[in-house]
């Protein structure tokens, strides 16, 4: 074999290798995605049984401005969970942890704050494999290895190729 088609042949391996890792992180994304959509789902079914949405729950400010008037004992700020509102923190309710098959009864704010945990660091992985599949693919398409060398028809005759059976 003659320099250029070793070259060419090395050039080849290095960008089915990139291509590979493109589609594998392609395949990651709609995976995260898919547990994703799982948890947000669930996160609503919790908001809907405490019957609270994101802005139902009063924020600190107003539950400042709400105890400002007495002089009781009480604290002047009572934390208010943004998914329990004032429903039943201690309630319990079946929840499957991620990635098993084992259902078991946990309290309530404890399954919302599980999921809530899950939901952020699902959304920061999806984010990161998004700028991953980005970079993979500016990087192969400003490879540019194949289009100086062979032409488009050609090439796309390679890309559509398939083995037979026999």
């Amino acid at each position: 074999m003659d320099e250029t088609m070793k070259q060419f042949l090395q050039s080849l391996i290095e960008l089915e290798a990139e291509a590979e890792h493109l589609l594998l992180a392609r395949h990651q994304l709609v995976e995260n995605d898919r547990l994703r959509n799982g948890n947000r789902e669930a996160l609503t079914a919790l908001r809907r049984k405490a019957r609270t949405t994101k802005t139902s729950v009063p924020s600190p400010f107003e539950s400042i401005m709400k105890g400002v008037g007495g002089t009781s004992s009480r604290p002047l700020v009572e934390e208010v969970c943004a998914t329990c509102g004032n429903h039943d923190s201690n309630e319990k309710t079946w929840m499957m942890f991620p990635g098993s098959d084992v259902f078991s009864m946990v309290p309530f704010h404890a399954a919302h704050t599980i999921l809530e945990a899950d939901q952020t660091r699902l959304d920061f992985d999806a984010k990161r494999l998004q700028s991953f599949v980005k970079e993979k693919s500016y990087v192969i398409s400003e490879s540019g290895v194949l289009a100086d060398k062979i032409s488009p028809g050609v090439l796309k005759s390679l890309v559509t190729l398939t083995d037979k059976p026999n």
